[in-house]
């Protein structure tokens, strides 16, 4: 009897294992479920997370040959449980959490990387060249002889700057002055984010030029064929001015439209035309990283041509040798984000800007291009003076945005503190490069290294 108390109570060895086993895999299930209704929900966080890091690792690794890819992760909390591993012969970068979960692929062609399934006709880990294949055409910027203390002075407070990489100052078309971080020269590949934007505006203009039948006119409307509702209105300088309607959220955070639409869409474009209007488009501005992809779709689409696009209508004739746009999966190019090059070549590219099109007397923009593209047309919604994918520092009222830089300056912006500023008053072209999350424009001192710059050359 006393026995079977026992066993009854559980205090039989046996039965209290049971207990215990059986206990433990009620834990197993219930972390088990936990984890997968965690994972369900968080699944569109943890793949952009998973997508930035391949493709970080990726770009660093095949474009510019630099060791350490982590150094250009943002400082995000998902980031110290990412892994990422390198194959050299397949040309691939695989990005997962903890190494088990959310697995993305990276894979490099010769119009960069992108992440998914290796895009059709994209060649077998084949990087893009150290510099594109031609003479030396575009745009020569020789070294001004001699040097100024107010230049030097300007740029060494520039260069402390924390996340400085790299500072490139023109004038009148000649080297004043550079600076370069550690582990970065003049020969060194950066990621330019949204400068990427201002080159679509000349892209656009170029392929005006270009193809003259290509049906490019900015009040052009109708412009995808799947927009039958009133996206139809959408015009072409809806998109060029960042009015379109349509619904977005720049906020670079894992799981918004910005991050899901670079790292978690084969198909950026698609996936930003897919975007509800939520205003009447051409009185809201909301900026927006996925019409800038939709303009560039529609010069894939009305110039017949592919990746090579920014390499045939700008980087050559402009001499930027070391520039790559990269394309995502499907082959088109993500003008929003992905324009590398070195220092010198964005400095090219603002000098282009500068001299309003006219590379060695030949006009490669329409006339007044750059009018355009630097007019800010009122709009509700933000209120930051913006042309078409050019910021300026006034919206025309007399009050300069930025009053250390002069008023007539313009500049192409992008993540983490990459700048291209022209100063047609100063006959100047100002680059900086870096990675400094988070800082403004003035926090980094580009303001008012811009107006030293333009008071020294003065």
């Amino acid at each position: 009897m006393v026995a079977s108390v026992a066993r009854a109570d559980g205090s039989d060895p046996m039965t209290r294992g049971r207990i215990i086993l059986l206990s433990s895999l009620v834990v197993v299930v219930l972390i088990v479920a936990a984890l997968v209704v965690v994972g369900f929900i968080y699944r569109p966080m943890l793949r952009t997370g998973t997508g930035y890091a391949a493709h970080n690792a990726c770009a660093v690794h095949f474009l510019t040959a630099r060791p350490d890819p982590r150094t250009d992760l943002p400082p995000n909390p998902l980031v110290p449980y990412l892994r990422t591993s390198i194959d050299e012969e397949a040309g691939t970068v695989t990005a997962s959490v903890l190494g088990v979960g959310f697995r993305q692929t990276a894979y490099v062609s010769e119009h960069g990387c992108a992440l998914g399934d290796r895009a059709a006709g994209a060649q077998q880990s084949t990087p893009p060249p150290a510099l594109l294949e031609g003479g030396p055409e575009g745009i020569d910027l020789p070294e001004a002889e001699g040097s100024r203390p107010a230049v030097e002075a300007a740029l060494d407070v520039a260069a402390d700057r924390d996340g400085t990489r790299g500072l490139v100052a023109l004038h009148r078309g000649q080297i004043i002055g550079e600076r370069y971080g550690d582990g970065f020269d003049p020969d060194t590949r950066q990621l330019g984010w949204s400068t990427g934007k201002s080159a679509a505006s000349a892209l656009v203009g170029r392929a005006i030029v270009e193809f003259p039948d290509a049906d490019l006119d900015p009040a052009g409307t109708g412009l995808r064929p799947e927009w039958t509702d009133d996206r139809a209105q959408i015009s072409l300088d809806d998109l060029m001015r960042m009015t379109s309607g349509l619904d977005w959220d720049e906020e670079y955070d894992l799981g918004t439209p910005i991050t899901r639409m670079l790292f978690d869409e084969p198909d950026m474009a698609a996936f930003a035309a897919s975007r509800p209007l939520v205003h009447e488009p051409g009185t809201y501005r909301q900026y927006s990283s996925g019409t800038t992809n939709l303009i560039c779709d529609l010069l894939h689409e009305r110039t017949g041509l592919g990746p090579e696009l920014a390499d045939e209508l700008l980087f050559r004739p402009l001499g930027m040798r070391s520039a790559v746009l990269e394309a995502d999966a499907s082959g088109r190019s993500v003008c929003s984000s992905y324009l590398w090059a070195t220092p010198r070549d964005f400095a090219r590219f603002g000098q282009f800007a500068l001299d309003d099109g006219v590379v060695n007397g030949t006009p490669l923009l329409p006339e007044g291009w750059m009018d355009y593209s630097t007019t800010v047309v009122p709009a509700g919604g933000e209120p930051e003076p913006y042309g078409a994918q050019w910021w300026t520092n006034t919206a025309g009222d007399g009050a300069p945005l930025l009053p250390d830089m002069p008023e007539d300056a313009f500049w192409a912006s992008g993540h983490d503190g990459q700048y291209i500023v022209v100063v047609p008053s100063a006959d100047l072209v100002v680059v900086r490069t870096g990675f400094s999350p988070g800082a403004t424009v003035s926090g980094l001192g580009v303001d008012r290294l811009v107006g030293d710059l333009a008071r020294a050359v003065g």
